[in-house]
C-alpha cells in the first residue's frame, strides 16, 4: 500500500479496465488521479465502462439569482428526490464511477444534504465533492463535509465577504477548500490582482480555480475575447510563472488558452472530458455530456427511461459530441492534441485568437 509525503497508509483505488486497455489509479484523500495505458499505448478517446466522475445537480435553487449563473438557478429551483439521487448512484456504482461532483442551485441547502453525501460515500463507496456559494453552511453540514467529501470548493462572488467566511469556516475544520473563480472580460483584473497580492483568507485555501465563462443562462456578453481582452496574456504569464501558497488550476474549458503556455508541461492538461470521462445528470433526470447543455433546445436523454450506461454508450447526443471532440481539425496549431480544438456548444469561448496566441506563446 503506498504512502503519502507524511509516511501515512493511503487507500489508494487501482482499476483496470481490459476493454478499454488502461488501469485507473485514484486516491479519494486528496484527488489525485492517473490513466496508465496498456502496455504505453495511446490515450483512450472514452471510456466505454462509463465516467470516472459525474456532475450532479442535486438543486436548483438558490438564493442569490447571480447575473453569471448558467443554470439560472432562483428562490423557486426543485430539490432531486433521494431515491432519484440513490438512482444515480445505484447506476454509478456498476459503472465504476469514482466520484460525484454536487452542484446546484446552492446543494448545501437541499433539505437532505447530508444523507446525499452519506449516501454516496458509505453505501456506494464513491466520493462526493460539491460546489457551495457560501451561504446555509452550519455545524452539521461542516461535520459531514469533513466525514464524507473529498474536498469542497467555494464559488467565488463580489464582494467576497460570504466567500471568505466560507473558505475559513470549511479550512478551520480541516476540509479540503478549493475557491472557483469565473473568469469574465470584467472579472479578469481582479484574477490579477489576487494572484499579485493575495487577499489573506485566500491563503487558507488549498487551490484556486479559474473556470472559463460560458455565454449561457441569465448572462451578458462577458466572454474573455470580447474586445481583444488585452490582460488575458498577462494572466496567464503570472498564473504559469510563479509559486504561490496554494495550488493554481483550470478548468477544461480554459485550456485553449493554458495549451499555449510554454510553462504547462503537456502531460499535466486535459482537453474536454464532456461525454469522455464525465457527464451531467440535472435534478429532473436529464443527462447531458456536458453541464452547460442544460439549457439549450436539443433531445435530452433521461435516466427516467433509459439505464445510464445505454446513454453513455449510444445516445446520438453522446457520440456525437464524442466524434465532434476527437476531430482535432486545427491542423496548423502547435496546441493540437491537448486542446480537442475549440468548444462544439460556444465556439465563443475558446481562447484561440491568433494574436493573443502570438503573445502567449512567448511567455
Amino acid at each position: 500500500m503506498p504512502k503519502n509525503v507524511t509516511g501515512e497508509m493511503v487507500d489508494l483505488i487501482i482499476k483496470h479496465f481490459e476493454a478499454d486497455s488502461y488501469t485507473a489509479l485514484f486516491n479519494p484523500q486528496n484527488g489525485f488521479f492517473a490513466r496508465i495505458e496498456d502496455n504505453c499505448g495511446s490515450e483512450i478517446e472514452w471510456a466505454q465502462h462509463g465516467p470516472e466522475l459525474i456532475d450532479i445537480s442535486i438543486t436548483n435553487k438558490c438564493s442569490r439569482e447571480c447575473q453569471i449563473c448558467y443554470k439560472k438557478s432562483s428562490t423557486d429551483g426543485r430539490h432531486i428526490a433521494v431515491k432519484d439521487f440513490r438512482h444515480i448512484l445505484e447506476q454509478a456504482r456498476l459503472m465504476h464511477v469514482f466520484q460525484v461532483a454536487l452542484g446546484g442551485g446552492n446543494p448545501n441547502q437541499h433539505p437532505d444534504f447530508e444523507e446525499l453525501l452519506r449516501m454516496s460515500k458509505i453505501d456506494f463507496g464513491i466520493v462526493p465533492n460539491y460546489t457551495t456559494n457560501g451561504w446555509g453552511l452550519n455545524q452539521s453540514t461542516i461535520m459531514a463535509s469533513r466525514k464524507y467529501c473529498g474536498a469542497v470548493a467555494v464559488s467565488a462572488y463580489y464582494p467576497y465577504t460570504q466567500t471568505e467566511y466560507a473558505v475559513s469556516l470549511l479550512s478551520e475544520n480541516e476540509i479540503r477548500t478549493n475557491v472557483h473563480y469565473v473568469l469574465t472580460s470584467s472579472s479578469i483584473e481582479t484574477a490579477i490582482d489576487w494572484l499579485n497580492n493575495p487577499p489573506s483568507w485566500l491563503l487558507k485555501a488549498n487551490a484556486l480555480i479559474f473556470l472559463n465563462y460560458k455565454p449561457i443562462g441569465r448572462c451578458a456578453d462577458l466572454e474573455l475575447l470580447a474586445n481583444k481582452n488585452k490582460n488575458l496574456s498577462s494572466f496567464f504569464n503570472i498564473a504559469t510563472s510563479r509559486e504561490f501558497p496554494f495550488s493554481i488550476g483550470f478548468d477544461s474549458c480554459s485550456v485553449t488558452g493554458i495549451a499555449r503556455t510554454s510553462r504547462v508541461p503537456s502531460e499535466s492538461l486535459e482537453g474536454c472530458d464532456a461525454g469522455r470521462f464525465s457527464l451531467y445528470i440535472s435534478e429532473e433526470l436529464d443527462v447531458m455530456p456536458c453541464s452547460f447543455m442544460q439549457l439549450l433546445d436539443i433531445d435530452k436523454p433521461s435516466l427516467r427511461f433509459d439505464s445510464l450506461l445505454d446513454i453513455w454508450q449510444k445516445h446520438p447526443l453522446f457520440t456525437t459530441t464524442r466524434s465532434q471532440l476527437s476531430k482535432y481539425t486545427c491542423s496548423n496549431c502547435y496546441a493540437t492534441g491537448i486542446c480537442r480544438c475549440v468548444c462544439p456548444i460556444f465556439p465563443s469561448i475558446s481562447l484561440c485568437d491568433r494574436e493573443l496566441d502570438k503573445a502567449i506563446a512567448t511567455i
